[in-house]
């Protein structure tokens, strides 16, 4: 049976600008980094793009190596396009990057004119799309200039092979450095790809603040931190997790120290009336120079679940409070927290202040100040 989307599928979903650009993004897309490979079970992968869609998610983001094997996910996000969402393609954002090793020989990774243009070629042809809406520099190259790499992507976007530029995993200072360039070739950076959650903060010393100045969007992958910002960690490492294969970027020595953090933060979620996982994605979307949060999947109820999130945006003072106090490395007790004391002496209409401002004001509080 040919699908067709929901008639409702823009009804519910927020949609937030990318800095200061006219482009819209879903509060949360989908990333096919893991479970859309070609180990993986290609039904359940196309059931997950399907029910994305009708959930308002118009973002589906790839690279040239997701897989295993690597290609394998933009193989299979091509058939999903041909044989599903190829008539809603005008409504669709679709990126990939290029950056990480992809084939063999000096022009297969990092940063060169010949294997970005190469690569998104390749990637094209994968998906047998005529464009992507936004082709990213996966990574900084330390050994290529940034003129060079800057230059891969306008010509990208002046082939018509591309609609916009991005950047992901660049820190601050080459960031800016990126955008005036951009900036000065007439393609600006439309958005930053970095990875930032909860337990994985570095995005917020300087990097935050230098795409809000540049009138860049932010779209921070791995908002769960690998599964361990959910409840599947709450009582061990089961058999079977990301953290229990040897070969998976979450390993052991990183989830045992995390798992009272865990804990204590899901008491707060639980308190919220969210999992954990859902709180930590609205966590990241509080703050406005987060155009959306880019989640995995592995089946479509955890889709759901997330998309869930939405239902409950709002942070109060209290909350915001222990959660910053919990990532210290302090004990939440359930005993001590006073939800009632939501938004202590703001004035109703006051805002919520942004998370740095509010770190400072606690800071200077923790102080004594």
């Amino acid at each position: 049976m040919q699908y067709v989307a929901d008639l409702n599928r823009y009804n519910q979903m927020p949609y937030n600008k990318c800095g200061k650009w006219g482009l819209k993004l879903p509060a949360i897309s989908l990333g096919l980094w893991h479970n859309f490979g070609g180990v993986d079970v290609f039904e359940n992968g196309r059931a997950m793009c399907r029910r994305a869609f009708d959930l308002g998610i118009t973002h589906f983001d790839l690279a040239n190596n997701y897989g295993p094997p690597p290609g394998s996910a933009e193989e299979n996000f091509g058939k999903i396009m041909q044989l599903d969402l190829a008539p809603y393609r005008d409504e669709l954002i679709i990126s990939t990057k290029a950056g990480y090793l992809m084939w063999p020989g000096p022009y297969g990774e990092w940063g060169s004119r010949k294997n970005l243009l190469s690569s998104l070629d390749q990637s094209l042809k994968r998906m047998n799309l005529d464009y992507v809406d936004i082709f990213y520099s996966h990574r900084p190259d330390p050994n290529t200039p940034l003129e060079e790499t800057m230059m891969a992507l306008d010509h990208a976007v002046r082939q018509g092979k591309a609609l916009y530029a991005g950047i992901s995993n660049y820190p601050a200072e080459m960031a800016s450095r990126a955008s005036r360039i951009l900036n000065e070739l007439g393609t600006p950076c439309l958005i930053h790809q970095p990875k930032y959650s909860m337990f994985e903060r570095w995005a917020e010393d300087g990097l935050l603040n230098v795409l809000e100045t540049e009138g860049i969007g932010c779209i921070p992958f791995s908002p769960l931190a690998q599964g361990l910002l959910t409840d599947k960690y709450l009582n061990g490492i089961p058999e079977g997790s990301r953290a229990a294969k040897s070969w998976g970027f979450l390993q052991p020595e990183q989830v045992e120290p995390a798992i009272e953090k865990v804990k204590s933060l899901n008491s707060i979620a639980l308190l919220r009336g969210q999992t954990l996982a859902q709180m930590a994605l609205v966590w990241l979307l509080k703050d406005s120079r987060i155009t959306s949060v880019l989640i995995g999947a592995s089946s479509v109820k955890q889709l759901e679940d997330n998309v869930e999130a939405l239902n409950n945006m709002q942070f109060t003072i209290a909350e915001l409070k222990q959660i910053e106090i919990i990532l210290s490395g302090e004990k939440f007790s359930v005993s001590k927290y006073e939800p009632k004391e939501a938004y202590l002496n703001k004035k109703p209409d006051e805002t919520t202040p942004s998370r740095g401002d509010f770190i400072k004001n606690l800071a200077k509080r923790v102080g004594g100040q």
